[in-house]
């Protein structure tokens, strides 16, 4: 019965430090979703403001910590891919967050089921 204690408490204490550590996880994921939703919208924003300059307008793109003379359509393109990007690591992102959620879930129906043994065990005893 003893050993039956020590290893629910156990099984419960390694749950509690993976729940704060999946959770924090989660966490993270969330900020960084939001950032790149944040950089979307950003390059929407400015594909948006673009859309009624001429074909022979100079306008500059920024690389590093310089600018390069392009035109409209390239640097349409370029923020076309940004877009691209940041969806795909958005939709990466929240693949991630699903798995943490369900191994999380399934180590929690793992105890429940361990507890409900245990019970099952206790009550056949007597």
């Amino acid at each position: 019965m003893a050993q039956m204690d020590i290893e629910l408490k156990k099984a419960f204490t390694e749950m509690q430090i993976n729940k704060l550590e999946t959770s924090k996880k989660i966490n993270m994921i969330d900020m960084k979703c939001d950032m790149v939703k944040t950089g979307k919208h950003k390059y929407l924003l400015t594909e948006k403001g673009t859309n009624n300059l001429d074909n022979d307008t100079r306008v500059y793109m920024s690389v590093g910590r310089m600018f390069l003379l392009t035109d409209v359509q390239n640097m349409r393109e370029d923020l076309k891919s940004k877009q691209d990007k940041c969806e795909k690591a958005i939709e990466l992102l929240e693949k991630k967050k699903e798995f943490l959620q369900k191994s999380l879930k399934d180590q929690e129906d793992g105890l429940r089921e361990l507890v409900q043994q245990r019970k099952e065990a206790d009550v056949v005893a007597k």
